[in-house]
């Protein structure tokens, strides 16, 4: 029993290590490449566009639309008069041209860790590579003369637009039609737009509100994580709506009826969404339009259409949520606003019932040591400590194997010619002894779902994003910065400039950093203190799982790494105790004896 436990286990180790590399290879590589080849057509086309303004159109393929000439950021940002934005959080400027928000910078987060590194610009204005902007409007039919893009609005109170300080921006359609759109910011990353329109005119006219985020092109760092949901995202309908880059290119995108919600655009930790009023049915669409510069990506929604009889004025408001998705924030204009599911926004997953409350707790902590990689290590510990009896149970039982292994070896080989008797006699032998052979792997089982958990919350939230552990991990969330092929930094040379193979030791597969070597060793050690495999070929193969498991493990976030190194090490010393209080030899009173010169005396 105890041989197919453990073939079971090798052929569930070695599937998971299959399935993981085929998915590495056929997944998430040709992906990368796809997304990198659809990335350089865009830029390629945008080279054409922009090397030949005057020259004569180039062919277009069907469905696709001529794209714009692209110019500089800075030079799209000065084709427009701009009023400045500039709160605690974030700064930019208004385009008076269209009135977009069109130009936002995060003030408090970093493109790098690097402290001289730029801010993270969220929003672009139209013109430049990769445009990303929002704009707001009314739509109505056979009613010329409404505000568009083109349209230069006037500034009619305020030259700043600040927490407490609105600007308020106005323009005509010389039709009796006066447009009004008053915008407000608060000192984090919500904004109010509300656009009154009056009717002079003679008669009724029926306007209908709409909103709208619009990306050109997929953004130059979209991650190669197939973890990590980008692209459109929405609360509509009492749903959940996600469509990622690829599928909305194949699909086209998605029409959705609600009453209320949100609607828009993510990023891994950055999120512009649309926020109608709660009360109000709308329709919303997901849509891209296929062009030759860059591909449009928009979210979108029209409101129920205003009835604005002669002399009287209708006021819509529309509030825009541009900035980084931490948790407490969106859950705070949760309550406030009275906003749907809200920090949905952040990729929690299928098993959100674990991810969630793991950051929940994982927050807490930090907001009582204030180290994330602290915080991590206290969460192990918890998880321990929660799953204590649980393991206790299983290395005593394991402890019992390795103190009963002469047994067990005397019986296959008393009765080696008689599989059936010598099932028989071993298992005779572990009901004498009290030993469920069973039991091993509960320990690792029973990580699994927090291994996920831990993962995905160092993936997609932001409060991992920068945050320092000691020394020279300063990103939990990034992969450990350093190499094991220039001594961890000592030999002053980028392993991914050598000649010919350094493509292949900068890849993920090698990139050995120390806490994944230490990772490797705490491995070995577990390994160890578990009893030996009765067949040579499966000895072999768990000698050889640690080494595996170390190139497996040496990409993912060093956060990661830690909690599973940390794991192991809590794991050898519950292991250890056990095995002295049944006077069981075990590798580490081997090793202390090896390096003392004094044997260790067992019990």
């Amino acid at each position: 029993m105890q041989e197919n436990n453990n073939r079971n286990t090798i052929i569930f180790v070695v599937s998971a290590v299959l399935i993981l590399i085929a998915y590495q290879f056929l997944v998430l590589d040709p992906a990368a490449k796809k997304r990198n080849a659809e990335m350089a057509r865009q830029k390629a086309a945008s080279a054409e566009v922009q090397a030949a303004p005057g020259g004569p159109a180039a062919p277009t393929a069907p469905g696709a639309q001529p794209g714009p000439v692209v110019v500089s950021r800075q030079d799209a940002a000065a084709a427009s008069a701009r009023a400045p934005i500039s709160t605690p959080a974030l700064s930019g400027s208004v385009s008076l041209r269209g009135a977009r928000i069109d130009d936002l910078f995060l003030k408090n987060y970093r493109v790098a860790v690097a402290k001289d590194s730029p801010p993270v610009e969220l929003l672009r204005p139209e013109g430049a590579k990769y445009a990303f902007f929002a704009e707001f409007g009314w739509t109505g039919a056979n009613l010329p003369g409404l505000p568009n893009a083109e349209t230069v609005w006037q500034v009619v109170e305020g030259s700043v637009l600040a927490p407490g300080q609105p600007l308020v921006l106005r323009t005509a359609n010389g039709q009796g039609l006066t447009f009004t759109r008053k915008i407000e910011v608060d000192d984090k990353f919500m904004f109010t737009v509300s656009d009154t329109v009056a009717n002079t005119g003679a008669g009724s006219v029926t306007l209908a509100p709409y909103a709208s985020v619009q990306r050109q092109g997929i953004p130059s760092d979209l991650g190669r994580n197939q973890i990590v949901h980008e692209g459109a995202i929405g609360w509509l309908g009492d749903e959940l709506r996600q469509v990622k880059y690829a599928k909305w290119l194949k699909e086209g995108g998605m029409s959705v009826s609600s009453v209320g919600g949100w609607t828009g655009i993510t990023d891994k930790y950055w999120l512009t969404a649309l926020i109608p009023d709660q009360k109000e049915p709308i329709q919303s669409q997901y849509r891209v339009t296929r062009s030759v510069a860059a591909d449009i990506f928009e979210a979108n929604y029209v409101g129920r259409p205003h009835i604005i009889p002669a002399g009287k004025q209708v006021t819509e408001v529309t509030r825009l949520f541009a900035g980084a998705k931490t948790v407490p924030l969106l859950k705070e204009y949760e309550t406030k606003l009275g906003v749907p599911h809200l920090d949905m926004a952040v990729d929690w997953g299928n098993f959100w019932f674990i991810t969630r409350p793991m950051f929940m707790f994982l927050d807490f902590i930090f907001q009582k040591v204030g180290n994330f990689g602290i915080a991590i290590l206290l969460l192990t510990v918890a998880v321990k400590l929660i799953f204590f009896p649980l393991a206790n149970k299983s290395y005593e039982s394991l402890t019992k194997m390795k103190k009963v292994q002469p047994q067990v070896e005397a019986l296959r080989a008393k009765y080696k010619e008689d599989p059936a008797k010598q099932q028989q006699e071993l298992m005779a032998l572990y009901q004498k002894e009290k030993i469920n052979p069973l039991t091993g792997c509960l320990p690792m089982l029973v990580q699994i779902p927090v291994f996920y958990g831990l993962y995905k919350v160092l993936t997609v939230t932001i409060e991992m994003r920068h945050a320092p552990f000691f020394g020279w991990i300063q990103d939990l969330s990034a992969k450990d910065p350093l190499t094991i092929w220039n001594l961890f930094g000592l030999i002053p040379y980028n392993p991914a400039n050598v000649p010919v193979i350094g493509s292949i030791l900068n890849s993920d597969l090698l990139h050995l950093g120390p806490m994944a070597l230490l990772y490797g060793f705490t491995m070995y050690l577990s390994t160890a203190m578990n009893p030996p495999q009765p067949d040579p070929i499966q000895q072999k193969i768990f000698q050889f799982m640690p080494i595996m498991f170390t190139f497996i493990m040496a990409p993912f976030a060093v956060g990661l790494l830690i909690y599973w190194t940390w794991s192991n090490v809590l794991t050898i010393l519950q292991q250890y105790v056990i095995m002295r209080r049944f006077k069981v030899d075990n590798p580490i009173d081997q090793i202390i004896a090896k390096v003392t010169g004094k044997p260790r005396e067992v019990g």
